[in-house]
């Protein structure tokens, strides 16, 4: 048997990132976090948590949070169901989420459950691609991601489509391709990506350009109006979401690299297949908000 005061321990180190913040949050000393983490490993026969700075839990340990973190929602519903009332503390639901999908729609989407009940958001944020691994180990119990299968134990809803273009200012383009687009001019030319695991604008360039894997000279800015603001200033070329740029297009502040060409990144909403009210809440208000704001991205720019 779990002895989940044990397992409470363990999740806490994990989620405030150190055994001296999770002892503060269950007002316990940090020799008493570190024993119970301790006998918790002893019970299951094996390591749970790399006593790294934060520490990380392995895969057992992530296989145990999961538990853990499901179990909790089930208490917490079942809760709701027999007392017909909300809970008296709020209710913390961790989400894997896009910057880009975050920036855009995701609050006003969240905006009325928020309003109306008891409950906190984690927002993990990463790119589209990578969310997946979040809810796979069990970090988040729903994320925003491209992948349209779901996981076993979890249940998946399109959302619709995210467009975007590879854009910078004309004065760019006369400097960087006065000859218009080729391999040397891409990996010259210095671009802007929102991170290193993301690959929308390699996507993209093999697509219409090159097949040929491109070496971009680029800047790293993992914020949407940052980012935006190093393009519309000149500095360099990226990729942007139509619903971030439609107004600089249209006062000729930037302009399509490869005229009329766009590439949509489908989104879906993943989460844990359990019955509680405030993750399927959650889910409604996502799933029905974001199908509405992004099917207004289909509408022409221009």
């Amino acid at each position: 048997m779990i002895d989940y005061k044990l397992l409470q321990a363990l999740a806490k180190v994990v989620e405030e990132g150190g055994f001296e913040r999770a002892a503060r949050v269950l007002y316990l000393t940090q020799s008493a976090i570190s024993q119970r983490v301790r006998q918790l490993e002893d019970s299951c026969g094996q390591v749970l948590l790399t006593r790294t700075n934060p520490p990380q839990p392995t895969a057992a340990g992530r296989t145990l949070l999961k538990h853990y973190q499901q179990v909790r929602m089930l208490e917490d519903g079942l809760a709701l169901e027999l007392t017909a009332t909300s809970l008296d503390r709020p209710q913390s639901l961790s989400i894997g989420i896009n910057a880009d999908s975050l920036a855009f729609w995701f609050v006003a989407a969240a905006a009325p459950v928020l309003q109306t009940m008891n409950l906190l958001l984690d927002l993990r944020v990463a790119d589209q691609e990578q969310t997946h691994r979040y809810l796979r180990d069990g970090e988040v119990v729903g994320c925003v991601s491209n992948e349209p299968r779901p996981m076993q134990g979890c249940r998946v809803d399109a959302l619709g489509g995210m467009r975007y273009r590879l854009l910078a200012t004309p004065e760019f383009c006369r400097r960087w391709f006065p000859a218009g687009l080729s391999k040397a001019a891409l990996e010259q030319a210095p671009a802007v990506i929102f991170n290193r695991n993301d690959h929308l604008q390699q996507s993209f360039v093999e697509r219409y350009f090159s097949s040929e894997p491109i070496n971009f000279a680029a800047h790293y800015i993992p914020a949407p109006e940052q980012f935006l603001q190093v393009i519309a200033a000149g500095y360099c070329y990226g990729m942007v979401p139509d619903w971030q740029a439609g107004k600089l297009l249209q006062e000729g502040i930037l302009q399509e690299v490869i005229p009329a060409a766009t590439l949509t990144i489908e989104l879906y909403w993943h989460c844990w297949n359990l019955t509680t009210e405030p993750l399927q809440q959650l889910s409604t208000q996502l799933v029905s908000g974001a199908r509405r704001l992004l099917e207004q991205e289909k509408e022409p720019l221009f």
